[in-house]
């Protein structure tokens, strides 16, 4: 059972899309390494690894189903942030951002009555409620500290220990 190319384009769009995410979260590793927020690194650099899984899972998908994946150009991230705020800000508006590319796949595969490409998206949109979620208690936490040093410090010994 191929893709309609629709699909198949679209399921690229989105691959790219995960590539780019992994690139955006390494390059907020490295302002945080850069700020000696390290364990903050270590917690995107794990993001910035997931991002990649997320593409080769679509990838996988893509081959299985008679298409491929192309790879488009990158644009450089940004590479600076205020603070630890300010990037995981950052990071909950792209979260935003690809959980509604997902759900506009989900839209896609069921006008096109692709049930198959249907059942594959709902991991997707499963993970992308935990994706959200995870940046929001960073979030929540960063409220907690404020401008607390100790706290901060805290907190990035904290996210070190993503697993």
């Amino acid at each position: 059972m191929d893709l309609s190319d629709t699909m198949a384009k679209a399921l690229n769009r989105q691959g790219n899309e995960e590539i780019n995410s992994a690139y955006i979260y390494a390059s907020m590793a490295a302002d945080f390494s850069a700020k000696n927020l390290n364990g903050f690194a270590v917690w995107m650099e794990k993001q910035a690894q997931e991002e990649l899984g997320h593409a080769a899972k679509i990838k996988s998908f893509l081959y299985e189903r008679g298409s491929r994946i192309f790879l488009d150009t990158l644009n450089a991230p940004r590479s600076e942030w205020k603070d630890p705020k300010d990037a995981m800000e950052t990071a909950l508006k792209h979260e935003q951002y690809i959980s509604k590319c997902i759900l506009d796949l989900v839209k896609q595969a069921r006008k096109e009555e692709d049930t198959a490409t249907e059942v594959f998206l709902q991991w997707f949109v499963s993970e992308q409620v935990e994706e959200e979620e995870s940046v929001r208690t960073v979030l929540d936490k960063l409220d907690m500290v404020g401008d607390n040093s100790v706290g901060l410090y805290s907190l990035d010994r904290e996210m070190g220990m993503r697993s």
